[in-house]
């Protein structure tokens, strides 16, 4: 791991997120887990000091608008370790997600997106409730 870089690791229980074991991508290294985009974007739109970045469009399910995207791109290449990414790639990076159909861009509309949470959410997260303001909602496990 290169220094000054925070590996990230899957969560193990309590609060937040539980991402299933796919939604991880392993490295080279055994035992490492590597982050995927679009896990890092719901992250950042579920943490209130991230707002004035990214955040979800009223009224609209599951869509969100990158308000600074120099900022999120500089978090989401502290996070991979990459120091030189910049928006052009991480938009690139998302484009990737239109094809499996992941999210979209919204037409008509700048550094909108849209997840389809019938594609991602449902099948493979039981536990996440989607409120149709777009907000994601996490049952407490244990409790």
């Amino acid at each position: 791991m290169k220094a000054g870089c925070s590996m990230v690791e899957k969560p193990e229980g309590g609060g937040g997120y539980q991402f299933p074991d796919w939604a991880y991508k392993t490295e080279s290294s055994p035992g490492s887990r590597q982050i995927q985009l679009w896990h890092f974007i719901l992250e950042l739109l579920q943490k209130e000091e991230f707002r004035h970045v990214i955040a979800w469009q009223q009224g609209e399910y599951g869509e969100f608008v990158i308000k600074d995207p120099d900022e999120v791109a500089r978090l989401w290449g502290r996070r991979k370790c990459k120091p030189q990414m910049n928006y052009d790639k991480l938009s690139r990076a998302l484009r990737y997600y239109y094809n499996k159909r992941i999210l979209h861009k919204t037409k008509g509309k700048r550094f909108t997106y849209k997840f389809n949470f019938n594609k991602l959410v449902m099948p493979n997260y039981p536990f996440i409730n989607i409120r149709s303001s777009g907000k994601i909602q996490t049952p407490m496990v244990g409790n």
